[in-house]
């Protein structure tokens, strides 16, 4: 795998959401550290929230993110976007959706803000056909022209403002040859869940985890995603913010990047997305130029 430096990340999966009370599951975790989970205390966290703490963990944790179940459909579907051309993945993580991409052929370049993540992607068969360069993946710049730049499982939402989701789009945009396409996958704000009065909604809940998502500002949509684990001896806590979108939000950020709406599905099954799905992905072409006119005037006058 390449590394290079720059020219110039969201919590879990948030399908099959539950009410709890989370009184009732302090057994087992301790009841101190869910009262002080209760609280936001943003101050502190490090713009890269995948250090290496994470990181050693990560692939363990999301675990049923890299089921062949989960990855097959998302890289058939990428790989037939791609076509015979090449990929950019922003975010690139350790490389869930990106290695079997390379490995059906597709060239892959990739950006990624976290360098923990990488040392763990850069161990695994197959990495050394990546490009990767370091960066956040709103601002940097890696070399070639792409037929797809795609963002899976959340992850636009680890970008907490509008400005900077609005300059991954530009940033996106600026990478794809024209006719080329940039593909988001993300959760649908489940905000019509949330009883009246309350801030905190709980998107798992089982032997050795919670995680629950605090939304702690509608105007700004920001929340903070929570992530319990225990061992049966030892409890850790992941706390990342993140800034929830709405289908139509990203349509108009892809409108400002010169981008129009292609598809958009549920799934990577190709579902139709209805107002009861719960997370789509959604494809924004890069229009091909115009034809040039011969001198005298635009055709038809």
């Amino acid at each position: 795998m390449l590394l290079s430096d720059p020219v110039c990340p969201l919590g879990g999966s948030r399908l099959g959401h539950a009410r709890v009370d989370l009184d009732a599951l302090a057994e087992g975790f301790g009841k101190p550290l869910l009262e002080e989970a209760r609280g936001f205390m943003i101050g502190g966290v490090p713009d890269d929230h995948f250090g290496y703490e994470v990181a050693a963990v990560y692939d363990r944790s999301e675990a049923a993110m890299f089921a062949p179940e989960v990855v097959n459909p998302a890289v058939e579907v990428l790989a037939g976007l791609a076509g015979d051309g090449a990929a950019l993945e922003l975010a690139v993580g350790t490389g869930r959706v990106a290695l079997p991409l390379a490995a059906r052929g597709v060239p892959v370049s990739g950006i990624e803000l976290s360098t923990a993540m990488l040392d763990r992607l850069r161990v695994k068969p197959g990495a050394e056909r990546l490009q990767v360069a370091v960066g956040d993946m709103a601002t940097t710049r890696t070399p070639g022209r792409f037929r797809l730049v795609y963002l899976v499982f959340n992850t636009i939402g680890n970008l907490t403002t509008q400005d900077e989701q609005v300059a991954c789009f530009a940033n996106a945009a600026s990478h794809l040859d024209p006719g080329g396409v940039f593909v988001v996958e993300v959760a649908v704000p489940d905000l019509r869940r949330l009883p009246p009065g309350e801030h905190t909604r709980v998107f798992d809940h089982g032997p050795g985890h919670i995680g629950y998502d605090h939304y702690v500002d509608l105007v700004a949509q920001r929340a903070v995603s929570h992530h319990l684990h225990s061992d049966g001896t030892t409890v850790s806590e992941t706390v990342t913010p993140f800034r929830y979108v709405c289908p139509s939000d990203l349509d108009l950020m892809a409108r400002l990047a010169g981008l129009a709406l292609r598809h958009r599905w549920a799934d990577w099954h190709r579902a139709p997305f209805t107002a009861d799905a719960t997370s789509h992905v959604s494809v924004w072409e890069k229009p091909a130029p115009p034809p040039n006119t011969e001198a005298g005037g635009a055709p038809g006058c």
